[in-house]
């Protein structure tokens, strides 16, 4: 089984939807890292983004 590590970040933002889309573009240039869920939350002006990805091995 492989496994997984989920990040749930929240970022200080939750209006400008160009920072939340750099936001969740740099997140999903990353390889082997999956967005699952980007929640912007305009009356706390805060962005929630839920993302998995694989964890490195030696």
């Amino acid at each position: 089984m492989k496994e997984l590590i989920e990040c749930v970040p929240n970022f200080s933002e939750g209006r400008d939807h160009n920072v939340i889309r750099q936001i969740t573009d740099a997140i999903e240039s990353i390889d082997g890292v999956s967005l699952l869920d980007v929640d912007p939350g305009a009356s706390t002006n805060r962005t929630v983004v839920t993302f998995v990805g694989g964890v490195p091995r030696d």
